[in-house]
């Protein structure tokens, strides 16, 4: 129903609202009564930008606490401590007046290789939604909104603006929006931010059966949909088929078109009406809880948690002979440069402006430690340097243990970047064999976002993985060693032993718009375990000081009871995990799930029963023929214990069937039977899709990148290319690479009307494709003819905006 506010608009005042007004604020009318309302990134750390506004992190922003990044608070398996940050996070958006939080992010990892996958919580869906639910609920607290992102299927960073996901539908929903699902239905976001890509040829911020059948009519979504920023392809496609709010600043020729849209019959006010509607409810309900939020911040408060957050994510990879925790009287080296310049983030859009921020070297002198030294040990960009090496051996040979801090360093973990492997450094690796020689009394610290290769660990007598552990990582870090605190974390994504194990390895990354799910259910531990491949170390692993028993399992098809023991001489978490396996199943899937966990705190010697319920998504499947979740019917595993790999007790229940045919009934599809999904051939994968597999050719167009336009007709088009790709190239030589440069690379042209304020508009990126295809006088004609008419209706339009009040 209508709102008086929506009845009293001008068609044109509600088509000028549903784009935003600048970078981070939605438009504001304020002659109808209706303010603009600030959204900022905010998936670890609140990003406002009160200066000059950009989208990648570049530009400065206001001091806000960075906590660890989600890749790893989910190793905390512990969705209260994501609810605690996510209130912390609200709190610090609500005294900066932001209404809406860009976060949390929680696409499924379907490749280690992803360049924001520090941004994502896990390659496990259900881990991955819970722990987004418990993000959203803690941000939403006081009454602003979060806005979970990124929906759906968006799974690469490389031609991330226009590439085309394709995948079937039962991995689609099972894997890539089971964790949207749970964190919608359980969470209840205000709004939601659609992905730059295609969904199988459609994009997502126009895609109906994502935006409507999905979210709307299946979730119950009623909030506001934005896109991400300059992720709007057809804006009145988008709108008509449930996208509310077009950003960052397009100007006002996409109002124009909505309005013209609605003038011949492509799209009804009532549909503009919806989306309105959905604004204006976002605008009145974060305005009012802004205007009662307190404006102070609790810094110390904040800082703790961010502490907290990085002691409970840090996870024991490796502790031969009980090295850690170290012994206070041992004499300690400190080697890496990590140890001194933290990696504690990943670089783009989520960069946190933080008030402080802890180097493993300043904390350590108040600790207590002895130490002997500290040495830079490698250059952090990778260039051998022998005198840093012999430098750091020299220093080894002094020390009774040494800690050795290695890492990724800001290059290899960025948004708008890939990954080419998962290795360290080789000058990181040289060193860690150098060391070693001289003291094998070796821990290795290890800061990244996301999984590496680990083939050197043998060289090591520990390994902890920090992850990026925030402004207060450092000192977590400290805790763990020192064992004031008993590391409890659990890995949330698989750690191979080789990046070409990776079941998505010879479909990521690759050549051309369309990106091939081939590997379809069998992403991260659900492909290892089923193809019987080794891992380097498997998913929910992860070491303590002390020892966990399993007894006295029972369970039902709604839940598992099991009661766990620390049979250790010191306090420690457990993180009970519960997976559920059909090994006679009819309907192919792959040979465990994770369906429950719970962390538990346990002191030494203490017993407790614990009670994980499984919920209406522990046994189905998604029956596409049926276009509904079915159950196959018959006796399940319900499998407990603490990692993936690591199954203490089992039992078995029966499940009711619900009926339905075998949706694969007369389908060839062996690969998938068995999991063996590296090599699938086509006509598989056709079968499995249910089509033939789409075949996409660069096309002189609206899509066409900028990284393509050395395809183009124009010789304007080669030498931008040629330019744009020696800068882009040098800026990743060096190191640092150009953020700006590495998203207008993979940025096609259409964005650049979303992205320039109403500089530009679609009819002079429809000049400029005259002018790619060849018609270089013509276009450049045309170009300069849309320039002063966008001008023009620009102005007016505005004056229009400015004067005009609601309808008599």
């Amino acid at each position: 129903m209508q709102n008086n506010t929506t009845r009293q608009l001008t068609l044109e005042q509600k088509c000028a609202l549903l784009s935003g007004g600048s970078t981070f604020q939605t438009r504001a009318l304020p002659g109808c009564g209706i303010p603009a309302i600030w959204l900022s990134d905010g998936p670890h750390g609140v990003r406002k930008q009160a200066g000059p506004a950009d989208h990648l992190g570049i530009n400065p922003s206001e001091p806000a606490t960075c906590f660890p990044t989600a890749s790893a608070v989910a190793s905390s398996w512990d969705p209260a401590l994501g609810e605690e940050i996510g209130r912390a996070l609200g709190q610090e958006a609500a005294a900066q007046d932001v209404a809406v939080v860009l976060g949390p992010g929680l696409n499924t990892k379907r490749s280690p290789l992803c360049g924001r996958n520090f941004e994502y919580f896990s390659e496990d869906p259900y881990l991955a939604g819970k722990m987004a639910a418990a993000y959203i609920r803690g941000i939403q607290e006081n009454g602003i909104a979060a806005c979970p992102k990124h929906f759906a299927a968006n799974n690469q960073e490389l031609r991330r603006m226009a590439s085309d996901s394709i995948v079937d539908e039962r991995t689609l929903r099972e894997l890539y929006l089971t964790n949207f699902e749970i964190a919608v239905t359980e969470g209840k976001p205000r709004s939601i931010m659609t992905s730059y890509n295609m969904v199988n040829g459609t994009y997502a911020n126009e895609n109906l059966h994502l935006l409507q059948e999905i979210l709307r009519d299946t979730w119950g979504f009623d909030g506001a949909v934005v896109t991400d920023w300059g992720g709007s392809n057809d804006h009145v496609l988008g709108v008509k088929n449930g996208s509310t709010l077009e950003m960052p600043a397009p100007g006002l020729d996409s109002a124009r078109e909505l309005c013209k849209a609605v003038r011949d019959g492509k799209i009804s006010e009532v549909d503009i009406n919806a989306r309105l509607e959905e604004l204006l409810t976002l605008i009145d309900q974060t305005t009012g809880a802004l205007e009662k939020a307190p404006k102070t911040i609790d810094w110390d408060a904040h800082r703790a948690l961010a502490r907290k957050a990085a002691a409970e994510s840090i996870v024991l990879l490796k502790n031969k002979g009980g090295l850690l925790p170290l012994d206070p009287a041992a004499k300690v080296a400190v080697i890496g440069d990590f140890a001194k310049t933290p990696r504690y983030q990943g670089a783009g859009s989520s960069l946190v402006n933080a008030p402080r921020v802890d180097s493993f070297l300043d904390v350590l002198e108040a600790s207590g430690i002895q130490t002997v030294g500290y040495a830079q040990g490698f250059d952090r960009q990778g260039k051998p340097d022998g005198r840093l090496q012999a430098q750091a051996v020299e220093l080894a040979a002094k020390a009774d243990v040494v800690l050795l801090f290695l890492g990724l360093d800001e290059v290899k973990e960025s948004e708008g970047l890939d990954r080419s492997d998962m290795k360290l450094a080789q000058n990181q690796i040289d060193l860690l064999l150098a060391v070693h020689r001289t003291n094998p009394r070796l821990a290795v610290i290890l800061s990244c976002g996301s999984a590496v290769e680990t083939g050197w660990q043998s060289h090591c007598e520990a390994l902890l993985w920090a992850g990026l552990g925030g402004q207060a990582g450092a000192g977590a870090v400290l805790d763990a060693l020192t064992g004031k605190v008993n590391p409890a974390g659990r890995l949330a994504e698989t750690w191979p032993i080789h990046c070409e194990d990776n079941p998505s390895y010879k479909n990521f990354g690759t050549p051309g718009r369309n990106v091939e799910y081939r590997e379809g259910l069998y992403v991260g531990y659900r492909y290892y375990q089923t193809a019987g491949v080794p891992v380097a170390y498997p998913f929910g692993y992860g070491l303590s000081y002390t020892t966990f028993a399993y007894r006295d399992l029972t369970a039902t098809p709604t839940g598992v009871s099991v009661t766990v023991e620390n049979t250790g001489d010191r306090a420690g978490d457990e993180v009970v995990q519960v997976y559920i396996a059909k090994p006679d199943a009819k309907i192919f899937r792959p040979a465990q799930e994770l369906k429950g966990f719970a962390r538990v705190h346990l002191e030494a010697g203490e017993s407790r029963t614990v009670t994980i319920p499984l919920d209406d998504k522990a046994f189905r499947y998604w029956n596409d023929p049926a276009n509904r979740w079915a159950v196959e019917g018959g006796d399940y595993e319900v499998r407990v214990g603490g990692s993936s790999a690591d199954i203490r007790l089992t039992a078995t229940v029966a499940v009711a069937p619900s009926g339905d045919a075998d949706p694969y009934a007369g389908l060839a599809l062996p690969h998938y039977q068995g999991g063996q999904v590296q090599d699938v051939p086509d006509e598989e994968f056709a079968a499995l899709l249910g089509h033939a597999i789409p075949v996409a050719k660069v096309a002189i167009d609206r899509n066409m990148t900028l990284g393509e336009i050395g395809h183009a007709r124009s010789p304007l088009g080669w030498l931008v290319h040629v330019i744009h790709k020696h800068l882009l190239d040098k800026s990743l030589a060096s190191g640092t690479p150009d953020l700006n440069l590495l998203f207008n690379y993979n940025m096609p042209l259409r964005a650049i009307a979303k992205m320039t304020g109403g500089i530009v508009s679609m009819g002079m990126v429809d000049a400029l494709v005259m002018e790619l295809k060849g018609f270089w006088i013509i276009g450049i004609v045309r170009l300069l003819v849309e320039f002063v008419k966008n001008d023009r209706a620009n102005k007016a339009m505005e004056k229009r905006l400015s004067e005009g009040g609601r309808k008599p």
